[in-house]
């Protein structure tokens, strides 16, 4: 009898894989409450864009009007009130009579009469923030006009040259861990979400007896690996949809001071996300595999969601302490350093080594946790009666 030809063969082993995949994509994207999750998720980081828009929008601005020849005055108010963070934009008016009658309609909120011998500020009401910006601005004209009456070169005046000992933007690294810690939260909504995704699917097939015919055709580790790669690439989608959406919309309304390390610590959150998926993907569904019910898989996922939880509480703690020995340790663990390193990277107390160690750890971990989960998740799949013990799956799974 002739062997098969190659049509006549069955499915290839990654043909299996992308059919499983294929599967698990599908199903999710058919279920509206994994769409509304997604729609949501994506509302909040908007409403909090629009939020940031809004604060950074009520900055302090007046309107001075200023009578007489000033030029130099509104020059200096304009510079005095950038200085103290007032946003001054000057009005030229005619005389004292349209200065009067615009601070008492309200279309300024102050008028410097500078024609006279004695500036004169008119308010309608007392303002001392306005009253300290115009009697600087006014103070600085008249000592740098008495200096130069006086032969007093200004413009070799030096600049004083400000140096942050720190080497650090302030602003730009508080930005930067705010991003880390809004991926953090994500990151770990995600991670529980599709765990628990897998955990609710094996325990179906189990319970409906579907692997059983699922195993007529393909191997455990197939079906497997299908079910990681296929939630792997919709939870990816997911973070990094979210992720473009914000950096677009904060570069948009212009919300960072650096653009670059808005992007880098976004991929960065996203890159340790694939290596936390990976890992947390892998236990979840060996977890799932050792129980036949839904309503069994609180105990055994526990261990798991536990490890989730730590890490996102010392991860938020990392944010006010990067350099914290908590921190640094917890940064290297598999399963806590995809929360922690992030926050420790957006606050630059992380070297390159560092995150190249972490990095190492995780992959091993990584290895590891499909192996010896693959190796549960095989010989635990078609045990459909009771809860299946550790030991015994492991046994199974060697045969």
């Amino acid at each position: 009898m002739s062997a098969p030809s190659s049509t006549e063969r069955g499915p290839g082993s990654g043909e299996l894989v992308r059919l499983v995949a294929g599967r698990e994509i599908s199903t999710r994207l058919r279920d509206k409450n994994f769409l509304v999750g997604l729609g949501v998720t994506i509302l909040l980081l908007l409403g909090l864009l629009f939020f940031q828009v809004l604060m950074s929008s009520g900055s302090d601005e007046r309107r001075l009007g200023i009578v007489g020849d000033g030029s130099a005055v509104a020059a200096a108010v304009e510079a005095q009130g950038e200085a103290v963070g007032v946003d001054v934009t000057v009005v030229e008016l005619d005389d004292e009579d349209a200065a009067r009658a615009a601070v008492e309609a309200g279309e300024v909120d102050g008028a410097l009469l500078a024609s006279g011998p004695a500036p004169e500020l008119l308010l309608r009401d007392r303002s001392p923030t306005m009253e300290a910006v115009v009697n600087a601005a006014v103070a600085g004209i008249a000592v740098a006009e008495q200096l130069a009456e006086a032969g007093v070169d200004l413009a070799a005046v030096p600049e004083v040259e400000v140096t942050a000992l720190s080497g650090e933007d302030d602003e730009a690294e508080q930005e930067q861990v705010l991003v880390a810690i809004i991926g953090v939260v994500l990151l770990y909504g995600l991670l529980i979400m599709f765990g628990q995704f897998i955990a609710q699917g094996v325990v179906e097939e189990k319970s409906s007896r579907v692997v059983e015919l699922l195993l007529a055709t393909m191997r455990p580790w197939q079906l497997l690996a299908g079910k990681i790669i296929g939630l792997g690439v919709l939870g990816l989608a997911q973070i990094v949809i979210i992720g473009v959406i914000g950096v677009a919309g904060a570069l948009a309304f212009d919300l960072v001071a650096v653009p670059g390390d808005l992007v880098g610590t976004v991929v960065s959150v996203v890159l340790w996300f694939v290596l936390g998926y990976a890992f947390y993907a892998a236990i979840f569904a060996m977890a799932a595999s050792l129980v036949s019910r839904q309503e069994d898989l609180g105990s055994v996922l526990t261990p798991m969601i536990l490890l989730l939880v730590v890490g996102f509480f010392i991860g938020l703690q990392a944010a006010s302490d990067p350099a914290g020995t908590m921190a640094v340790v917890t940064s290297y663990v598999p399963g806590l350093s995809p929360l922690v390193m992030p926050v420790r990277q957006a606050a630059g107390e992380v070297a390159v080594w560092e995150i190249a160690v972490a990095v190492v750890i995780m992959l091993v971990a990584i290895v590891a946790a499909v192996r010896i989960g693959g190796r549960i998740y095989a010989g635990a799949l078609l045990r459909t009666s009771g809860k299946t013990r550790l030991r015994e799956a492991l046994e199974a799974g060697r045969g």
